[in-house]
């Protein structure tokens, strides 16, 4: 299915897919000077302001990613009319032991629609344009590559003589930690620059494809080297990282959420400021028969640590203490 009609039965599904992309990319990077802004992704297709950095190859193969695993699992669950489970193998020996069936997640179908829609934004021909469509194609491939195997056992008396196996897709989480593995490796494209400049369309092609040669399709890639995170430029989509929060004192927190602190302020030459607020919220909640519930409304202090301008104390103090000066005789 093509063209208005397709477009009306799975842009909703496109659009819940997209969204689901952001949100892992923000989870992936919240604690990390860059983490995921809206204006990334808008940063990344507009003309004049396209970016083509190591982040923004995460936000293209995680959106693409995200589009093709909710419109697989919608085809799964029966949302469309025009697809179904993949039982392309079902009968079929898969293995010592175990044969194909039950309800397969239908991958290709999720890829096919991917591809239309993600793709089908990226009009351009030139090295970000191939960028951008190389990491789209990662991200696809990244479902691919977290699908599991699922088994049921038959057999006589609860044994387990013969199993049916599927293969279905994994939790979204395991293709946003497949795909940040990939970020931490991304290859920078060295391009030939001299077919580029000259304008000739078929010279820009060859030096693109040469460029790709060593590439895994599995791969991502990026242009340019990423901005200072570290400072505000918006010129650049980049919010900076002062007045971020940051995590301190807590034993249960991540590698991630313990070193917040160190990474969005320290390294940025900024300091940690602490502030309180008192929270209030209910508790000791009883059970009274029947059938009613009744709480206390109790009130707690919280600390909470954001980065802060190490000069901003100093200029303060320099107000207030200046140096006298001399009387003329």
């Amino acid at each position: 299915m093509t063209g208005p009609k397709a477009f009306l039965t799975y842009a909703s599904s496109v659009q819940m897919g997209a969204r689901s992309g952001i949100k892992e990319c923000k989870h992936q990077f919240a604690w990390e000077k860059w983490n995921c802004p809206e204006s990334t992704l808008q940063l990344s297709t507009l003309n004049g302001l396209r970016m083509a950095t190591r982040e923004t190859s995460f936000v293209h193969a995680i959106s693409a990613a995200g589009v093709m695993y909710t419109l697989t699992k919608n085809c799964s669950l029966g949302d469309f009319d025009s697809c179904g489970c993949d039982d392309t193998r079902i009968g079929r020996t898969g293995g010592r032991g175990w044969i194909w069936g039950g309800c397969s997640d239908n991958i290709a179908f999720g890829e096919k629609i991917s591809r239309q829609f993600v793709d089908s934004l990226e009009d351009g021909h030139d090295s970000r344009a191939a960028v951008n469509l190389h990491n789209n194609e990662a991200g696809r491939l990244a479902v691919k590559a977290t699908m599991r195997r699922a088994c049921k056992c038959h057999g006589v008396s609860g044994s387990c003589s013969i199993q049916t196996c599927w293969m279905q897709l994994a939790d979204f989480r395991e293709v946003g930690n497949y795909l940040r593995i990939k970020h931490q490796h991304a290859r920078k494209l060295e391009m030939d620059k001299k077919p580029l400049r000259a304008g000739n369309s078929a010279d820009s092609r060859r030096a693109i494809a040469h460029a790709f040669r060593s590439i895994s399709r599995a791969e991502l890639v990026y242009l340019e080297d990423s901005p200072n995170y570290c400072v505000k430029n918006q010129s650049r989509g980049v919010q900076g990282t002062e007045g971020r929060e940051c995590l301190k004192g807590s034993r249960n927190m991540s590698q991630p959420e313990m070193r917040s602190c160190r990474r969005l302020c320290y390294e940025c030459g900024l300091r940690v400021v602490e502030r309180r607020t008192e929270v209030v919220s209910s508790c000791n909640c009883k059970f009274h028969w029947c059938c009613t519930v009744k709480c206390e409304r109790c009130t707690q202090i919280v600390s909470k640590y954001y980065c802060a301008r190490k000069d901003g104390a100093r200029r303060q103090h320099n107000k207030t203490k200046r140096k006298p000066v001399p009387r003329q005789q």
